[in-house]
């Protein structure tokens, strides 16, 4: 009996080596020993039998055993850098080519295995050769019109002892994503396939094409439109838009004239104001021209006045000699007796060395001294500053000795006392260029004024033009008023009007 039970067991163990898959090129079972994987063939070699140690595995990237490479001279053994080779040391250990095909060393790795070393190649999973075509997996791949997603072979052909363990239905939620992303796209496919359909049964069921040519949609018209075109010439496209025109525009006149139009309402009123605001602009205007030509009256007036010694003598010992202040434009200590005289100078020298103009001229009817508007050919524009201050092109006309200053005298700041200022106007310093400070307030209220003129015309076009465009033909054609109570008129209240 012991000897019995001792050949049983030998002829177990020999089934066994004799079913056990076959490696290298000594053809052995043998795996508990160092292993190398070709790329090509995906044949397993021992490490001893073909000259190639573990670290001499570490630097080889792609390796091709010797039938390989003489069935395709092309196949070449690949080698990693040294940067690679130091930073994946860790990584390198547990691949293919520094591993042995053990079943629990290809479960740790998952899909890093070569899919010859997850297959038995014994098994009934192994030795079947057709997809089920019912599966999950199978649904997946693009043979049968899936999406290609999850990029499983067929269940019923994965290995029972080597393959990796898939999770079911119920443990995978990647499996339920991948799915609603199939169904969605099987979803959008065939949308897309019944819109070709559609199009490619409606383009023969029309009646209006011949061959691959459409009739024109002009009135009346038998010919064949032109390519990319619904017409064969442009006088179809505007004979048709004539014919639709005169049936509707008639009908929208009417519904126009009828309906109250709420913005036109407001438009009238915009006008109305805008009308107030320009005539009180040009009373503005018609002031300040009349208060030029007095201004002008009163400077011709002074002139002819005598000049008084004695009042120049009054006023030059009243001022105090000894007190300095500092110029605002030069900053040098200078005397108040001759201080407004010295700062308008400073500021004119400094002054004319700037440039205000513009490309147009001025063109105001009626305007006089306004502007300066003087070319300058280098820069080709027109100077924009008032007349009577550009320091740039108008210089002081010399003063002569026995000019009187005539500046008009007041009382309480704002009375006129209808008197002159005697004082030669070469040592008055009380009024200092007066005549050029009064004409300059003059012409800046006028160019306020015509300003303010230019903006109303501005808002008056404006509102004219959205005004005309309202009731025009486009507006008319695109746009219409559904009154839905025919027996209210107005909804809005006396308030609102």
């Amino acid at each position: 009996l012991p000897l019995t039970l001792t050949l049983t067991t030998l002829d177990n163990s020999s089934m066994e080596e004799e079913n056990a898959p076959l490696y290298c090129i000594c053809r052995k079972p043998d795996i508990n020993c160092f292993m190398i994987g070709c790329d090509s063939c995906n044949e397993w070699f021992h490490g001893h039998c073909i000259n190639v140690t573990e670290k001499m595995a570490k630097a080889i990237r792609e390796w091709y055993c010797k039938r390989c490479q003489d069935k395709d001279p092309s196949l070449e053994i690949k080698y990693r850098s040294k940067k690679n080779r130091e930073k994946d040391g860790e990584i390198h250990r547990a691949e293919k080519r520094s591993s042995t095909p053990d079943f629990k060393l290809e479960k740790r790795r998952g899909s890093k295995v070569k899919r010859s070393a997850r297959m038995c190649g014994e098994c009934e999973p192994c030795r079947r050769t057709e997809d089920c075509a019912q599966c999950d997996f199978c649904k997946d791949m693009k043979k049968f019109g899936g999406p290609n997603k999850i990029r499983q072979k067929c269940r019923l052909r994965q290995c029972v002892v080597r393959a990796r363990v898939i999770p079911t239905r119920r443990d995978n939620i990647m499996f339920w994503i991948a799915l609603l992303l199939f169904q969605k796209e099987s979803r959008r496919h065939k949308q897309k396939q019944k819109h070709k359909d559609r199009i490619r049964h409606n383009s023969r069921v029309d009646g209006r094409q011949i061959g691959d040519l459409h009739q024109c949609l002009g009135p009346n018209c038998i010919e064949a439109a032109r390519p990319n075109s619904k017409y064969c010439s442009e006088d179809c496209g505007m004979k048709l838009a004539a014919n639709r025109i005169y049936e509707i525009l008639p009908q929208r006149i009417q519904q126009w004239q009828q309906s109250p139009c709420v913005a036109e309402e407001q438009g009238r009123k915009q006008l109305e104001r805008i009308r107030r605001e320009q005539q009180a602009a040009r009373l503005r205007l018609a002031e300040m021209e009349r208060r030029f030509h007095e201004l002008e009256g009163i400077i011709a007036k002074a002139k002819q006045q005598d000049v008084h010694q004695d009042e120049e003598v009054s006023e030059t010992e009243g001022e105090d000699t000894d007190l300095q202040i500092f110029c605002v434009s030069c900053s040098h200590p200078i005397n108040p007796k001759v201080a407004l005289r010295h700062m308008e100078r400073c500021y004119a020298k400094y002054e004319s060395q700037t440039s205000f103009g513009s490309i147009f001229p001025t063109r105001i009817e009626g305007a006089t001294r306004l502007f300066c508007d003087v070319y300058n050919p280098q820069s080709k524009t027109y100077c924009k500053r008032l007349q009577v201050l550009c320091p740039e092109h108008s210089r002081d006309p010399k003063v002569p000795v026995d000019e009187v200053c005539g500046c008009p005298l007041v009382r309480n700041v704002f009375e006129e006392s209808g008197e002159f200022c005697r004082v030669s106007k070469r040592k008055c310093n009380k009024h200092y260029c007066w005549e050029k400070l009064r004409r300059a307030e003059v012409d800046l209220e006028r160019v306020r004024v015509w300003y303010k003129l230019d903006e109303l015309f501005e808002q008056e076009r404006n509102v004219r033009t959205a005004m005309t465009n309202r009731a025009g033909l486009l507006a008319l054609m695109l746009h219409q008023t559904i009154q839905h109570d025919p027996l209210t008129t107005d909804l809005r209240s006396n308030k609102d009007r």
